[in-house]
């Protein structure tokens, strides 16, 4: 029997203030719990849309909202919770097998995405019914 999947949470990170500019910083296996393989962002998403509805096999990820503000609708397969994202210094942990939808999207709002993984298409999980089954097989 597998593990159960680890949970989602809000992780602050070190913030320096300086009067010439706050800086923010995040380092591997010490403020998140993987190692970061891969890293992305996501920005001038148009007003209305929604970005991500899939989850992953086995990639975790680290969701911080750089600029703007933006929420993060996980379920894991029984509820749902939003996270709502506008300071730097804070970023989401997402664990593997949490379907994930990134909405909300204010002006010039940049998401940078922490991955555990290097792409791999066949890790993702791109319908609704199939996560259930990949979460329901891993507890």
């Amino acid at each position: 029997m597998d593990k159960k999947p680890a949970q989602p949470q809000l992780i602050q990170l070190p913030k320096i203030f300086d009067p010439r500019g706050n800086l923010s910083f995040v380092e591997s296996k010490q403020h998140i719990p993987f190692t970061i393989k891969r890293t992305y962002w996501v920005y001038d998403v148009p007003g209305g849309e929604i970005r991500g509805s899939h989850a992953f096999r086995t990639e975790q990820e680290f969701i911080i909202a750089l600029s703007g503000s933006f929420e993060v609708v996980l379920h894991n397969g029984q509820q749902e919770q939003t996270f709502f994202l506008n300071r730097s210094y804070y970023g989401l942990y997402v664990p593997e097998l949490h379907w994930r939808t990134m909405q909300n999207f204010s002006t010039n709002a940049l998401a940078l995405v922490l991955s555990s993984t290097v792409y791999d298409a066949d890790d993702y999980i791109r319908s609704f019914p199939d996560f259930i089954t990949a979460r329901n097989e891993a507890e």
